[in-house]
């Protein structure tokens, strides 16, 4: 049997395993920052397998680096991501309902993060049996990457140095936008990604307006009070949502987030707000457009300070680069698919998706999954259905922190169809069908089980076949003008510490049990 046909049995044998690890993770549901429980259970699994691992990677709680070496050969990089999103907290049911115990406003994976992991991890393992199997030197280095929602940990990792001694890197994410389903990237990939928080103190109140009368409270009851950091947020906020149309050229796509962390910090009392904080996401194609429209917000946020007698500071929280292309490594990875073969959904997950149809009030179809999730897309096709809606100028579309991977090595960028329901002409199904999709076995699974095996004979492909491997380090070198420090390379841009200490949303336990920040409230 050769070393691809034993790391694909291996993924096969191994399924009932990376189907419980995958869920174990779908029900922590933990968010960026905040992946505990998450981190714990890889850093737990991969130590078992052989793996040396060193938690907390680049000073980040819950990221980690493991690796395995068999020998003198090229290293391999590959991870896991496990951040789900505040506000999606579902349950594997055909019915919108949160995970039980928990609100609505709890965290949950949409895309998910769960599987995405577990099918990386399981690639991973089944590389490692081969080169035990087959005697294949080499060395294996897989990360825990949190934060991916922010952009948090890969920025992070690259400036500490932890990708330069990669030979080759395998990015994974499961389909979530045509055409890139069950295909890989080919030059259009994605854009560079900040995140900064704004905060605003109202440090001195006292000094807005002195009470007439001597009061010994300078902001009495029924005196003028200072605006304070609230009032500041709400202009910041506000005028912020102008910044679009005067800042960028018509066409170019970008789009920019906000979330409010942290306000007020006051009673009912007439006393100002003492702090606040919001956070801005750019998701842009260029590094120097991203810079541009930070300076746009810093000024807003200097004259929303002003009005409101506050004080503000920038905190970064993500500084990504745009991707980089590697057609060796792609087109290598693309052969794998077209011989493993797109996932294709059984029964059981069929009538769970016509539960779902049903339950929205929707006539259950005999065939619920969209087509193209069990298709295989050519990359050379999917790269021009995606200049079809793009200006000539711009050089990359959506946003992923994968990117920082490429500027260490050759990279490539994989994606597996998912289930993903076909919708009645002029509808669309709510986001809680998808995610409890993501949770639900056997609707789940057959995309981790290609998306293992794929990874797993690439990994193979980089370890054994020297042609492909040096093509691939060409091109790399090519594109950066000479490798790591090339003419044409873009340094890490991660000149921050982990943005660890905010008031991210979280998990509590209290005497009630596990909650989510926002408490459970009663039906």
């Amino acid at each position: 049997m050769s070393a691809k046909d034993f790391a694909r049995a291996v993924i096969k044998r191994r399924m009932p395993e990376f189907s419980d690890w995958s869920a174990h993770i779908w029900e922590l549901g933990e968010t960026a920052w905040r992946e505990y429980q998450s981190a714990a259970f890889y850093v737990d699994i991969l130590r078992k397998e052989g793996f040396e691992v060193e938690t907390g990677s680049a000073g980040m709680p819950t990221a980690f680096c493991a690796t395995w070496s068999n020998g003198d050969g090229p290293t391999i990089g590959g991870y896991a991501e496990y951040d789900g999103i505040p506000g999606n907290c579902q349950a594997a049911t055909p019915h919108k309902a949160p995970r039980e115990g928990l609100s609505e406003h709890a965290g949950g994976h949409t895309d998910p993060h769960s599987a995405l992991g577990v099918s990386a991890l399981a690639g991973f393992l089944a590389t490692k049996a081969a080169m035990q199997e087959h005697n294949i030197p080499g060395r294996l280095k897989f990360f825990g990457e949190p934060a991916e929602k922010l952009r948090g940990s890969k920025p992070l990792h690259a400036a500490a140095g932890y990708y330069d001694d990669l030979d080759a890197a395998l990015s994974f994410h499961p389909f979530y936008m045509a055409p890139l389903c069950n295909t890989v990237r080919w030059d259009t990939h994605c854009g560079a990604a900040y995140g900064v928080i704004y905060e605003f103190t109202c440090e001195a109140p006292e000094t807005w307006m002195a009470s007439a009368d001597g009061s010994p409270i300078p902001a009495s009851h029924a005196s003028a009070r200072a605006p304070g950091a609230t009032d500041a947020m709400v202009q910041m906020y506000m005028n912020a949502k102008a910044l679009r149309e005067h800042i960028m050229a018509p066409g170019q796509s970008w789009s920019m987030n906000e979330t409010i962390l942290t306000h007020g910090q006051a009673t009912a009392d007439n006393i100002p707000a003492q702090i606040a904080q919001i956070q801005y996401f750019l998701r842009i194609s260029e590094i120097s457009d991203a810079d541009h429209i930070i300076k746009g917000l810093d000024h807003i946020a200097e004259q929303a300070a002003r009005m409101c007698h506050c004080s503000w500071r920038r905190h970064w929280v993500a500084k990504s680069r745009p991707g980089l292309a590697n057609h060796a490594l792609a087109q290598a990875t693309y052969d794998n698919l077209a011989i493993v073969g797109a996932p294709l959904w059984g029964q059981e997950a069929e009538e769970f998706a016509r539960q779902i149809q049903s339950t929205l009030g929707l006539e259950p179809m005999q065939s619920p999954f969209l087509p193209m999730i069990s298709r295989l897309t050519d990359p050379k096709e999917a790269e021009a259905a995606i200049r079809e809606n793009l200006p000539p100028s711009q050089k990359n579309f959506t946003s992923d922190d994968y990117t920082e991977y490429c500027w260490h090595a050759p990279t490539v960028r994989l994606y597996i169809g998912r289930p993903a329901l076909t919708a009645p002409q002029g509808q669309a199904y709510p986001a809680w069908a998808m995610n409890a999709l993501g949770g639900h076995r056997a609707s789940i699974d057959p995309m981790i089980e290609t998306a293992g095996q794929v990874l797993a004979m690439t990994a193979l492909d980089c370890l054994t076949d020297s042609g492909m491997l040096a093509a691939a380090t060409k091109e790399f070198n090519t594109r950066t003008g000479g490798g790591i420090g090339g003419t044409s390379w873009i340094a890490p841009l991660a000149d921050y510490a982990p943005p660890i200490h905010f008031k991210w949303p979280e998990y509590i336990t209290t005497d009630r049990g596990r909650d989510w920040v926002i408490p459970t409230q009663p039906q």
